[in-house]
Parts: C-alpha cells; structure tokens; sequence
C-alpha cells in the first residue's frame, strides 16, 4: 500500500518533454481559434504575443513561429491535439514547450503547435510525497514543476531528491528528457537515472504507464530521448533523507594534470567522500563571480585576477561539496581536511563557505535581472526568467 503524507498537494496532472515532432509537414490545416476536434473544445491562441513567445528560446539562435499556441487544462487536450495530426489529412508538428531553455529551438514547432505546458501547473499540477514498503520515499511530479518546487515539497517532509541540475528553475521534464547532470551525478547518476515509473502520451496518442519492467523500451527511449519517443506526463522520482547543511569549497590549479588527477581521485574516494564535484576554466573571459554563483569575496576576487595575470590569464578551479547534518556535525570540518589533505590546489588559494543545503542548491540564477520573488512559508525563492 501507498501512503500519502498528510497535507501532500494533489496528484500533478501533466510532465512536459521538451520537442515532440509528430511529422515533418509545416502546413496548417485551419484558421479558425479552435482545433476540428469534434465536441472538445481545446484554447488556441494565434495572437502575436503568444506566437513570437513561443518562436524564441533560450539560445536565441533558431526562430520559427508556430501557427498556434496550445495552453491545456488537461492531459486529454494534449492527447487529442497528437491524434488529431496522425488523423488530419495535412499533419503537423507538436513540441511541448517548458521553460523555454531550450538552445536549440527544439520547443519550436514551424507551422505547427507548441503546447505551453505551464498552463497545465495553473490547473491542478503539482507534487505528492509518498512512501511505500517496496519503494520507499518518492515524489509523483508534474513535469511543468520546477525542480526548485521538487525541493520545497521535499524539504516540508524532510526529504529530497539525489541528483540535480546547477539551475533547479528547470522543469522536471526537460531536464529528463535530456539527462540532468550536475556534480551529483558521480555519485548517484543523472537526473533519469532516479526515475522509477513514467506515464507518457506516445506518437500515436496512447497514455501508456512504463518503468524498467513494464513497457520498458519506451521509459529508456523517453528518458533522455530530447523529446522524440514521447511526451511524459509523470515522473516517480527517488527520494532520500536530506542534509540540512553544506561545506562549499572551491580550490585553486594552474597545473592541468594535477587539476584532472585530483578530479579523479576524489569522485573515486569511496568512503566519507564528496557529495558534488564539479571543475571548470578560470580564463579573463571567464571572471571568478559569473553567473553561476557569487562565491568570492572581493579581495578574493583579487586575488585570483593577480594570479591569473601572472598565470597567463588561464587557472582551474575545483568546486567540492560535503553536506552534513546533525549527525556529523561534531565531525564534519575533520571530515573535510581529510578529503583535502592529498590534493595538489595552490596552497594560498582554497576558500571555503558553510551554507543551508538550500542555498547550495539554488545558488545559480540569484542576482538575475528578471526575478520574480514569491513567499512560501519561511522560504523566499527567486524564479530567474531565461
């Protein structure tokens, strides 16, 4: 049996995937505000506000208008607008569109319908923790959510998934249908491989359940699939205990060789080892403080910029992470030396910060031009618009 926390929210109703084409053709088989679907009435939009929005993204690099928007207030909307183009005598392309991160234009649909799945989150979406004796801790979640909501949800239970994105204002099913890589994923795997169970609206506008034992070429098709196997409306993902803190350090190379050796060395530590490691360039194009995060005090700042200069304009920078709790509080700075004692950083140049699991996470995208701030209990979350 399934047991639901009391105060869960409702079951979600709808996952998106990021590009879904249903065929190739760009030519559209009405002019009207509503689909020929017979007695359903699904939203059309075919204003310009809602076609130039949903000819752009992320990448700024492709940019093709749809003929129409879709904004569903259900999943059966989205089924019937997939069947309608394998019945229409002139077919067109769906592609599910999320937060609009994609680079490439693959939530554009040319000609087609690009389906805004945020509509569906203003009607009934959402997140439920549950438990069960075979499964454990999980969250059935919509994939118009966005991870920083998995988070919120998680934490009111004391839980949270295991794998993450740097930036959790992503939805849950964009980031599965690519991957979902972050320095967790060493240590746990990508995002899809914490998924146990999808339902997802195939080609032919069938709802089918799939986990590895049922229907299984079609959950290891979808999960990282870009879209192309199918549109996911639910995602069982893991669950686990969460931390409440962090140990944050960054550490400091100008030599490439130690830089990789020390990578290696501490995702293979198998016991006490990190929580996240992530490395990356440090170049004069490149400032330490950037978009990711602001980790560095100015006089770090500084200090780094000497070195760089001196280094020409060229270091390596190792971002380590170990989370702690109650449990190992007493222990946890020990713990840390430990797993830095053998590395080869500049000795002058490792700098170290002690912050909630929270403001770990969603640490890329503070400080954005565009935020949207909302208040949820004791927690304030600035949704950075792409």
């Amino acid at each position: 049996m399934v047991h639901s926390f009391p105060n869960s929210s409702p079951p979600f109703v709808v996952l998106l995937m990021i590009s879904f084409p249903i065929c190739c053709s760009s030519s559209w088989p009405w002019t009207s505000g509503t689909l020929p679907s017979g007695d359903l009435p699904i939203r059309l939009r075919t204003d310009l506000d809602a076609v130039t929005a949903a000819s752009n993204d992320y990448g700024n690099l492709v940019h093709e208008p749809p003929s129409a928007v879709l904004y569903p207030s259900s999943v059966q909307e989205i089924v019937d607008l997939i069947k309608l183009s394998n019945n229409c005598s002139t077919p067109f392309t769906v592609a599910a569109r999320g937060r609009g991160h994609s680079v490439r234009g693959q939530a554009m649909a040319g000609g087609g319908v690009v389906v805004e799945m945020a509509a569906l989150s203003r009607n009934g979406g959402g997140i439920r923790v549950s438990w069960s004796p075979s499964l454990g801790y999980y969250a059935d979640v919509g994939g118009e959510e966005m991870w920083a909501d998995v988070l919120r949800v998680g934490l009111e239970h004391g839980l949270a998934p295991v794998s993450w994105t740097d930036y959790l204002y992503l939805t849950v099913g964009g980031t599965l249908s690519n991957a979902g890589i972050s320095g967790q994923s060493f240590l746990h795997g990508p995002q899809i491989s914490n998924v146990l169970e999808l339902d997802v609206i195939t080609g032919q506008g069938d709802f089918l359940t799939c986990s590895k034992d049922n229907n299984s070429e079609l959950f290891f098709a979808v999960l990282g699939g870009l879209g192309q196997f199918g549109i996911i409306t639910r995602a069982r993902i893991v669950l686990q205990k969460a931390p409440t803190r962090a140990k944050w350090m960054r550490l400091i190379y100008n030599d490439f060789t130690m830089f990789t050796r020390d990578q290696e060395h501490l995702i293979s530590t198998n016991i006490n080892g990190p929580n996240y490691v992530e490395g990356s360039l440090i170049t004069d194009q490149s400032p330490p403080n950037n978009w990711r995060s602001s980790f560095y005090s100015p006089s770090d700042q500084a200090n780094i910029l000497s070195l760089l200069l001196a280094k020409q304009g060229l270091l390596y920078s190792i971002e380590v992470v170990k989370y702690y709790d109650n449990t190992n509080i007493d222990t946890i700075d020990q713990e840390v030396e430990l797993l830095v004692k053998d590395l080869n950083f500049i000795p002058a140049f490792v700098f170290k910060k002690d912050v909630s699991f929270v403001d770990f996470l969603t640490r890329v995208g503070r400080g954005g031009e565009k935020e949207e701030e909302t208040q949820t209990g004791s927690w304030k979350w600035k949704h950075i618009h792409g």
